[in-house]
């Protein structure tokens, strides 16, 4: 099934059949959209009627664009930028110096909101995943259980410890397959820490992996659907992210890291096809969110969209270059970034857009960089569909290759392995041309420092970035680093990171008086 087929059927069967989308709706903690056709419980009698609900809950992937432009601009290699004259995107504007507050919505809403709404359309399908029984049902349960265990690894990695209805299921904690319905959703609590969240993803993983997941090939016909090992490496990552509570974690991250890379599925691609349409679905890439240009978007509902937001929103402004267009000049690296890559990373030219100052205007807070990696271009503005720029066709790379080999590298450096220093080096070999820059290097011994570097060069602008600093403990040492070497210092570029409140987002203030949660919830720490 080609990916525009996915919101074809998913708007037809959401219309008809999505009830219990947890916190989607502006009047209720749940979704109270009604059914207008069939009645929900009476659904899944069928293949196709699992996979038109399993196609509904890919459709979400498409709306953590905005994840990805929000957490971006959080980091200290980024300068949020956008329109010079007046305060664009104040929310962001504020995330981009750790100003924002409970009372901000637009995109901390919303990210709250999608990702419950799409937890709550893989809940659907877990609630009724004995109803019937076809040949190959285990995979599109495995598939759901991934999808709703990416959707609350974005949460978490958000907000912190997040409400969710658990129970006990075969001797551990899991989450409810159930989704939350009108009048249940006062019981809801939260999970009573960040570890413990992550427990509850970690068991999601394994079981879908557990169930049956294809395997990884560059010919699948239906590249958005889950493999094996992305599976692997996500939950490798989230056992990453344990290893601040419980460091014994770090063994079973570099366990399942290591499944992926011994797979034989995927190499290093070359760094100058990397981000372009050829290098999609390719042998460097593990997980992609898929996105397409053939409907076009509208401002009424930015979501519905099945396209990406992000390259009009990083591109420069009034640009007139030959092969990019222009857009709203946000995300703007930083000149610490562009310094922190050495003489010969031709990782640099792949990140950072450089254009001449003559053709471009010059955003807020011009650093004179542009992000790269997700930049619209003429060729595919030709055959874009719609007039608003909000449906390019970029997929978003969620696990490269590359972020697995240094995920596995740094669970090797902290559980004691012996592959830290190999899989390092793959990384820096593609990115100089030759062993001439292995580790140690410029005098750097400490490595796993060296791998949070490399991280740092590798990722940069793909959302990983202020997330690494955080579960490692660093962003209060970044960020006070930026302040020190901003150039042209006022306090309206400071960014006040506040350490015990920073390293997670506030709950939206309306979500918790909708969720009638103010007092049992309560917000997160420092907020």
């Amino acid at each position: 099934m080609k990916i525009h087929q996915i919101k074809k059927y998913s708007k037809a069967f959401l219309l008809s059949m999505m009830l219990g989308s947890m916190f989607v709706s502006c009047n209720s903690f749940i979704d109270d959209l009604e059914p207008i056709a069939q009645d929900s419980d009476n659904y899944f009698n069928s293949e196709e009627e699992y996979n038109k609900a399993l196609i509904g809950a890919y459709d979400m992937l498409q709306s953590t664009y905005l994840n990805i432009l929000t957490i971006v601009g959080a980091s200290d290699d980024i300068v949020l930028g956008g329109d010079p004259g007046t305060y664009d995107q104040p929310t962001l504007q504020r995330v981009d110096k750790m100003g924002h507050t409970p009372a901000d919505n637009n995109q901390l809403r919303d990210i709250w909101r999608f990702m419950y709404a799409a937890m709550g359309r893989a809940n659907y399908i877990l609630e009724y995943k004995d109803k019937s029984d076809f040949d190959g049902k285990d995979e599109v349960i495995a598939q759901a259980y991934f999808l709703r265990a990416y959707f609350a690894f974005e949460l978490v990695k958000f907000f912190g410890d997040i409400p969710l209805s658990v129970e006990e299921r075969d001797g551990v904690l899991r989450i409810k397959n159930k989704r939350i319905r009108i009048g249940e959703q006062y019981d809801v609590s939260r999970v009573g820490g960040i570890d413990k969240v992550y427990s509850l993803i970690e068991e999601d993983l394994k079981e879908a992996i557990l169930l049956g997941l294809p395997q990884f090939t560059t010919v699948r016909s239906e590249k958005y659907k889950i493999t094996k090992t992305a599976a692997q490496a996500l939950l490798g990552k989230v056992y990453l992210y344990h290893g601040k509570f419980d460091s014994s974690k770090f063994s079973a991250a570099s366990t399942e890291l290591n499944a992926v890379i011994n797979s034989g599925s995927y190499s290093l691609a070359p760094l100058e096809t990397l981000f372009q349409k050829s290098g999609e679905n390719g042998l460097g890439s593990v997980f992609e969110v898929q996105y397409t240009s053939v409907e076009g978007a509208g401002w009424g509902c930015i979501q519905c969209s099945e396209g990406n937001y992000l390259p009009q929103n990083n591109a420069p402004r009034d640009y007139t270059g030959p092969v990019y267009k222009f857009g709203w000049g946000f995300s703007l690296p930083t000149q610490q970034l562009y310094d922190a890559y050495s003489n010969g990373d031709q990782r640099r030219d792949i990140t950072i857009l450089e254009p001449k100052l003559t053709e471009y205007s010059p955003s807020r807070e011009n650093t004179g960089y542009f992000s790269k990696k997700y930049l619209p271009t003429q060729e595919n503005e030709d055959t874009r569909a719609g007039s608003d720029p909000l449906n390019y066709d970029n997929n978003y790379r969620a696990i490269r290759y590359a972020d697995v080999l240094l995920m596995a590298a740094e669970a090797s450096a902290q559980s004691g392995g012996g592959s830290a220093i190999d899989l390092l080096n793959k990384v820096r070999f593609r990115a100089f041309g030759n062993n001439s820059h292995d580790y140690p290097y410029n005098g750097e011994s400490d490595l796993v420092v060296a791998i949070a570097n490399e991280r740092r060069l590798e990722l940069a602008g793909e959302g990983h970035r202020f997330f690494d600093l955080v579960r490692t403990g660093k962003a209060k040492i970044a960020f006070d680093s930026y302040n020190s070497t901003r150039p042209n210092p006022t306090s309206e570029t400071e960014v006040n990171f506040t350490e015990n409140k920073n390293e997670v987002f506030p709950i939206p203030l309306v979500e918790l008086e909708l969720a009638n949660a103010v007092g049992t919830w309560k917000q997160n720490q420092g907020y």
